[in-house]
Formats: structure tokens, sequence, C-alpha cells
């Protein structure tokens, strides 16, 4: 008990440290103890802070998005998200699928905004999207908590706070030690890979890398984003798919009725 529960604090840790580094912002990112993963990098130029500075507000800007969250928790347990997140009103709905080795252990819908998540069955009629037919599943029927450790949870929180309503600072961004890693194409459009900012208190020079990295295209568009959480065997994955402008997601179940 005294090994699980200290396996626990580790991650909780890590979870907090990853998503005070999602707010790209430089007064938003505070310390936290580096994963040891180094990678082949360089400074960010004048033009990729830039981009990387106005990629949240991009996302903001684009209405409902379409979203997808894969998270592998060791032992053949991977846990998948699809749904649909806007983030003028940090409202999110979808399903989720989690696979255990032996196939499919459970699977609903799922809702959540800045204040937690909550996980039901579909109706029995239900038809449509899965951001539909949440809006058809009674407060009773929703099981809602606010957000935990797991890296459900943490991709969820990480999702929902990924737009914002105005720009980063590009020159106060650059100088918390974003680094560029490289190029990728994905689904035949370009993105830059880029390393999240480094926390105050980091050395000038360390190369340890950010648990955070992000896709950036041309025109500042964010198209994923990965969380690495120390003692997982791989990054969550956070995919954002394009918008979906016919989405009116639900309110959370645990949100006060207007």
């Amino acid at each position: 008990m005294a090994t699980e529960n200290k396996r626990r604090s580790r991650r909780r840790t890590a979870v907090a440290a990853a998503l005070a580094a999602a707010v790209l912002a430089v007064g938003g990112v505070t310390a936290w103890r580096l994963t040891d993963r180094q990678e082949m990098s360089r400074p960010l130029s004048t033009e990729e802070a830039s981009r990387l500075a106005l990629s949240r507000f991009t996302l903001y800007g684009t209405g409902p998005v379409r979203v997808s969250l894969t998270a592998e928790e060791g032992g053949g347990l991977v846990t998948e998200v699809h749904g649909v997140i806007d983030y003028r009103t940090r409202r999110a709905a979808g399903s989720y699928r989690v696979r255990g080795p032996a196939g499919t252990v459970d699977e609903g819908l799922v809702v959540w905004d800045a204040g937690g998540l909550g996980l039901a069955k579909p109706p029995a009629d239900a038809a449509g999207p899965a951001w539909k037919q949440a809006d058809h599943v009674p407060r009773s029927g929703w099981a809602s908590r606010p957000f935990g450790t797991d890296p459900l949870d943490a991709g969820l929180d990480l999702l929902a706070q990924l737009g914002a309503d105005r720009p980063d600072n590009p020159l106060l961004l650059a100088q918390s030690g974003p680094r560029w890693l490289g190029r990728d194409r994905i689904e035949g459009r370009d993105y830059d890979r880029i390393s999240g900012p480094r926390p105050r208190g980091a050395a000038d020079g360390g190369t340890a890398a950010s648990p955070l990295t992000y896709w950036i295209d041309a025109d500042g568009g964010l198209r994923r984003v990965t969380m690495r959480i120390a003692g997982l065997p791989a990054p969550t994955t956070l995919n954002l798919e394009g918008p979906q402008p016919d989405a009116e997601l639900p309110q959370a179940p645990w949100a006060t009725a207007g």
C-alpha cells in the first residue's frame, strides 16, 4: 500500500507540473521536475516563437473543434476519447473507450469542462454523434467528478486549457525556453514539432526536455500535443482535428442550471 501511495504521489506531481506548463504565457509557467528525455533541438526563431504564441488564440477562434485523446497506462490498458470542444464556452462532449489486453473493457459517453468530467452510458434510443447523445442523458445518469491524476483526467484537463482568447507574448514566450525539435507531416500537412516552455529555475543550457510537445503549422494552427507523465509507457496524445461548426454542446451535469 505504501508503494502504491508513493507511485500515486509521484504521478500527481508530474500531472500537476505538465498542466501548469500547458499555459504557454510565461506568467503561468511554474517549476516542476523535468523528465530525463533528451532530443536534438535548437532555440526557436522569431517567426517560430510568433506562431507558437498565436497557436492557442488560433485554436480558440476555430469554433467547436473535433478532438481525440489516446492514453496508455501500462499493462495493455489504453483509453481513447473522441469528441468536440468549444473553447468559447469551455464545454466538451464525446465518447470514451477503454481497451484492455483481452479487448474492450468499458465504453460510453463523456462530458468535461474546466471543472471536471462526467461519464455515462448512452440512452437506449441513442442516435447520432456522441455530443448529441450526451444532451439526452439526464443529470442522474452521469457519474461526475473533479479531475484526478490518471492519464484520462490529465488529458481532458489539458484539452480544456489549450484554447485562449488572446495570443501569448512571443518575446516572453521565447525567453521561457521552448525548443524546435523537428518537422513532421500529418495528413499531408507540415508541422513544426516544438517543446513546451522550460520551468523557472532550470539551468541555462540544460538538456532535459519539457513533458509537453506541440505540433504547429505555418499559420499558427495547433494540430497535436503530447504529454509525458513519469512512470507511464508512452505520452498521452491529444489531436485537434478541425472544426465542427454545427456542434451544440450540453452543459456539464455538475454545473448550476441556468
